[in-house]
């Protein structure tokens, strides 16, 4: 992270968000407080950026029939030992517990240099957007071309909908995110009872789910938002301040009631299942993760100070999101090509097939290196000039409908050719919406760090300089 220098000294002060798994504090930067950020963090974040992966290279297996026809089957749904096992292995609600950490600690941050929630969201849609757009795009393109080419629609088809189910979680997590000014006022106000009217919320609509299916869907919004409280609460050390009696009774306890409502039937057992839409399964998941995060905290510290570890995470959490929007893609691709050709292909469900998913999963690796050092400058961090200006609220505020109009129709009704051209000139009307990076001002310091009259300075660095902006 590099900070543009100060024209008078900062002030001798250190502060930082409090928990977020001990995050280390560093100097003021221009009066503001900074947090480093945790490599725990990092850590577990990468470590659930590979086994969703993984999962993946064992679900897509799709089959070419005799007389012409292509199929798909989710081998690893199938396995009756898979839903005790996923029980542990759904990290999909850690995701947002993270989500929740950092993005509470770069709200705050900014929101000191005096942006506004609007700024946040911004810089929050751009992050995320960029990169889907240029997937979308290129997915689209690509199909066009497969289908004039000659190869069946029913095919294109598969291809389509099998690539584009990471998109269901983009609309989640991009609704979670822009949220977190509002939810990060209600949490400093109240953050329990705010935990507890978003949980109120997600029994509500559980119970009202049969008999309007369709209402399922507003849990996108309760559930996930819930499970970043949470997130919220770790940052400001809740989880930390707690026994580990306390946190292994919070595992046992969240456990024992998704077992209940599982075995009664209330809710399926498969969580898979469970997270789309999401219910309240998600969230007592969410709980016994948070508990556990805190309480194998110093252990995965300590992995994480390894330096080769660090290298890694390092050029691998700058492209997460570049990394998650295209290893689908590219493992259908690949699956589909390799159906066209004479190489060994199992049988699904076999001991085969099953040791195949190794050299599978590292040419899905090896494919998205490419791609990476292509594409994954736009997941860079937006940079500002001292005079650039913001959009509008209202400019803002459309760019965020035009956004989730298009992943709201794929997670509602399936993702068509079609759609992904119209998801790619949304996304792309996003971008320009958007426009420059917001640059807040704070009053200008004096040298013994009182602000001075009359004076302003910009809150972000001078051109060429990246700013911090995100964690």
């Amino acid at each position: 992270m590099q900070r543009a220098k100060p024209v008078h000294p900062p002030a001798s002060r250190s502060t930082a968000v409090p928990g977020a798994l001990n995050a280390q504090p560093e100097p003021a930067v221009q009066g503001v407080s900074a947090v480093r950020r945790d490599p725990a963090i990092d850590l577990v974040r990468f470590i659930c950026l590979l086994l969703v992966v993984a999962a993946h290279c064992m679900m897509v297996s799709p089959v070419l029939h005799r007389d012409g026809k292509v199929t798909t089957q989710n081998t690893l749904m199938e396995q009756s030992w898979f839903t005790p096992v996923v029980w542990v292995l759904m990290i999909v609600p850690l995701f947002f517990v993270l989500g929740g950490v950092t993005g509470l600690q770069s709200w705050r941050r900014l929101k000191e240099r005096g942006g506004s929630g609007f700024d946040f969201a911004q810089l929050r849609l751009l992050r995320l957007v960029r990169p889907a757009m240029a997937l979308l795009a290129i997915m689209w393109a690509g199909l066009w071309l497969a289908l004039l080419s000659g190869v069946d629609p029913q095919v294109i088809q598969l291809m389509t909908t099998g690539a584009a189910m990471p998109l269901w979680f983009l609309a989640a997590y991009l609704t979670a995110q822009v949220s977190i000014p509002l939810m990060a006022r209600l949490h400093q106000r109240a953050p329990l009872p705010t935990l507890g009217v978003l949980v109120a919320l997600i029994i509500t609509v559980d119970s009202l789910r049969g008999a309007v299916p369709v209402l399922a869907f507003v849990n996108m919004v309760f559930v996930w938002c819930a499970v970043q409280q949470l997130g919220f609460l770790m940052a400001d050390g809740f989880f930390e301040h707690r026994s580990r009696t306390w946190l292994v009774g919070a595992i046992i306890v969240s456990n024992l009631l998704l077992g209940l409502v599982t075995g009664v039937g209330v809710y399926p057992g498969n969580m898979v299942v469970n997270i789309n839409p999401p219910n309240l399964c998600l969230l007592l998941l969410a709980i016994s993760q948070s508990a556990t995060l805190q309480l194998l905290g110093k252990g995965i510290r300590w992995i994480a100070s390894v330096r080769w570890v660090q290298t890694i995470i390092a050029v691998a959490g700058r492209r997460s999101m570049t990394i998650y929007l295209w290893h689908l893609p590219l493992l259908v691709g690949m699956s589909g090509l390799l159906l066209l050709t004479d190489f060994p292909k199992p049988t699904d469900g076999t001991a085969e097939w099953w040791w195949a998913r190794i050299p599978v999963f590292f040419a899905v690796v090896a494919l998205l290196v490419p791609v990476v050092l292509l594409l994954g400058r736009l997941e860079n961090r937006p940079t500002a000039a001292s005079h650039a200006r913001g959009p509008s609220r209202t400019a803002v505020t459309t760019a965020a409908v035009v956004v989730l109009i298009p992943v709201a129709d794929a997670a509602l009704n399936g993702l068509m050719l079609a759609l992904l051209g119209g998801g790619a000139a949304c996304f792309a009307l996003a971008v320009l919406l958007l426009g420059r990076v917001p640059t807040p001002v704070l009053p200008q310091s004096g040298r013994d760090g009182t602000p001075s009259r009359g004076g302003k300075r910009p809150t972000l660095p001078a051109q060429g300089l990246r700013a911090n902006l995100e964690s």
